[in-house]
């Protein structure tokens, strides 16, 4: 067996995910049932039995969706642990480059996040109506998170099976590295064009946000996600480490600079989600959700402020730029 299905944070982590697996594959068992026979408008035995059973099905989803919320940075601070031990590892970037499953596995798991937020939100709404006008619509939802649960389990063994303890992986240096930086930031643009692409993005998010419209707020805050990413990789990251040669969105995620990476990354997430999310609900359930925008302002301008904090202070104590 591949040692590191042996360390205590792998341990874990795998342990927790089957658990809530089994929970999820019960939810789904129930959940068929209830798409299939589910009417409010009828008050037969069988309607009240499904009702109740959706009580107790909602609690178990609800339960392991959230819980799976807080997995999520567990698994970045294991995969940042298995760099003490896979050689050439610097951080989680060089764990999630060890084999073909790493980057396609942390998509999924980001992609399953978003989704559970969007669930979380269409419960509430639901469980708030008294005709419960979504739950349809929520059970679908959660059949398609349970599908993508199962590739992402799958993925997790494949992925941690095959990160080798013998072949030496990159490191983040390698990978973020300084050579050849233009040619990995999108669009070939310069450093420069893409912090004022970067700030004129978060602009328009917050104009977005405050006109309340929803499918230009959808595709602002994607663009503003992507650009963020590059922007803290290839920029911001440089001022966190106060060296102008790393380059990395996984070391900030370390004690040395005091998990600040969780931070960034959490509120650049929470941001761009609700942004997006409001349109995908005013689809989904047809309501355009005005707490979605205040949210989605407020995650981003968190981002903004943690990004541009790092690099004034910089000034500030040094009185020159990196």
């Amino acid at each position: 067996m591949n040692n590191i299905l042996l360390s205590n944070e792998v341990i874990i982590f795998l342990f927790v995910q089957i658990i809530l697996f089994i929970l999820l594959t019960i939810a789904f068992y129930f959940s068929i049932s209830i798409i299939k026979n589910w009417d409010f408008t009828k008050t037969t035995n069988k309607q009240y039995k499904l009702e109740k059973t959706s009580y107790l099905v909602i609690l178990i989803i609800s339960f392991t969706l959230i819980v799976k919320i807080f997995l999520f940075p567990y698994f970045a601070y294991s995969l940042d642990n298995l760099s003490n031990i896979v050689p050439g590892a610097m951080c989680a970037a060089g764990i999630v480059g060890a084999n073909e499953f790493g980057q396609i596995n942390l998509f999924i798991k980001i992609l399953i996040l978003f989704f559970i937020g969007i669930w979380l939100i269409i419960n509430s709404l639901d469980l708030k109506e008294k005709t419960y006008p979504y739950t349809k619509k929520k059970y679908l939802l959660y059949i398609f998170i349970f599908l993508l649960s199962i590739f992402e389990l799958l993925l997790d063994f494949s992925f941690l099976n095959n990160i080798s303890l013998k072949e030496p992986v990159m490191c983040c240096s390698v990978i973020f590295g300084v050579n050849n930086t233009e040619t990995k930031i999108p669009f070939d643009l310069s450093i420069s064009t893409l912090l004022i692409v970067f700030y004129l993005l978060y602009l328009l998010t917050v104009f977005l946000s405050i006109q309340k419209l929803s499918f230009l707020n959808f595709i602002t805050n994607f663009m503003f996600l992507y650009i963020g990413y590059y922007s803290v990789t290839y920029f911001f990251s440089t001022y966190i480490y106060q060296l102008p040669t790393h380059q990395c969105p996984f070391c900030m995620l370390q004690k040395e600079y005091f998990f600040i990476g969780y931070f960034i990354w959490g509120s650049l997430f929470l941001g761009t989600f609700f942004g997006i999310a409001s349109y995908i609900l005013k689809k989904l359930i047809n309501k355009n959700l005005l707490y979605t925008y205040k949210y989605s302002s407020l995650f981003n301008f968190i981002f903004i402020f943690l990004c541009s904090f790092y690099v004034l202070r910089y000034y500030f104590v040094n009185g020159v730029f990196l």
